[in-house]
């Protein structure tokens, strides 16, 4: 076997700690998994990445240390977010490592390039696992989030304008209107669902209503912590509801394979219009009735 260029070696013993690293994640991830198949799925995953690692370890001659932090991160982010969303999320974080195959392939031959195609198999077995109950209700939790986003930050931007000098009567306003259409639209949710003899209606309901709620309670924070600065508390609600969009669709984005940055814009751009349109009315209404609040 001939010498390993300095730059291949880096590059070889970068994957191998990326694989002994992966080996731990999937396996700390089945152990948790409630779906048989989907645990088997995992167990055989995490056996090819340890076999991955001991052919790099063959061609370097000395074994790699698993990054802990690694490990523990991407465990707890499959426990908080899902473990679709996590290892989605660690495969997509492979890309850059992949490009460097075909150099290595160069110096080692054929077997890089089977580590390379199973990699790939990964990411389409892991596809194939997207059944989790969250994921199954992404269109309830769109629904809620997007209904309160237009909803909230429309009627909070109108409320500021008309009764800039009162942040309390704000957030009151807006703590109820939020609470009210969060349960009209989990009841609506629900009466749709079940009109499509959809088994899991109530559920699709509390996913929706849940989402809302969520969305209201963070919208509102701002004029409920910052007291008697309305543009203020404005300008952090509006700075929120883009924050709200931006993880959101992330999420979706890597769970879901959808497009991140078309789906982020459209919604962000729904939101602060209607939030500039309302903020319109609100400087109409002040200028036409002449109220003062």
């Amino acid at each position: 076997m001939n010498e390993i260029p300095k730059a291949v070696r880096k590059s070889i013993q970068t994957m191998q700690k990326g694989e002994i690293t992966e080996h731990f994640v999937y396996l700390n991830i089945a152990k948790n998994m409630k779906n048989p198949e989907n645990k088997k799925i995992l167990i055989n995953i995490a056996n090819q990445e340890k076999a991955h690692y001991e052919i790099w370890t063959k061609y370097l001659g000395e074994p790699a240390t698993p990054n802990k932090f690694r490990i523990a991160w991407f465990t707890f982010l499959s426990r908080l977010l899902g473990y679709t969303f996590a290892l989605k999320l660690m495969e997509k974080g492979e890309d850059a490592a992949k490009n460097t195959y075909e150099e290595i392939a160069k110096h080692i031959g054929e077997e890089a390039t089977k580590i390379a195609q199973e990699e790939h198999i990964h990411e389409t077995e892991l596809i194939s696992m997207l059944d989790e109950e969250r994921l199954n209700y992404v269109g309830s939790m769109v629904l809620g989030l997007n209904d309160a986003l237009v909803e909230l930050t429309g009627a909070l931007a109108g409320l500021t304008l008309a009764l800039q000098s009162r942040t309390d009567l704000i957030s009151l306003s807006g703590l109820i209107t939020g609470i009210a259409a969060s349960f009209s639209m989990a009841a609506s949710q629900y009466l749709s669902a079940k009109a499509d003899n959809n088994p899991n209606a109530l559920k699709s309901a509390l996913y929706t209503g849940v989402a809302y709620i969520i969305t209201v309670a963070i919208l509102i924070a701002p004029y409920l912590l910052i007291k008697n600065q309305p543009f203020v508390s404005l300008g952090t609600m509006l700075g929120c509801a883009v924050l709200i969009i931006f993880f959101f669709n992330y999420y979706i984005s890597v769970a879901k394979g959808y497009n991140f940055k078309k789906r982020f814009f459209s919604m962000a751009s729904i939101s602060l219009g209607v939030a500039a349109f309302s903020f319109g009315i609100g400087f109409l209404v002040k200028l036409v009735l002449h109220i003062d609040v």
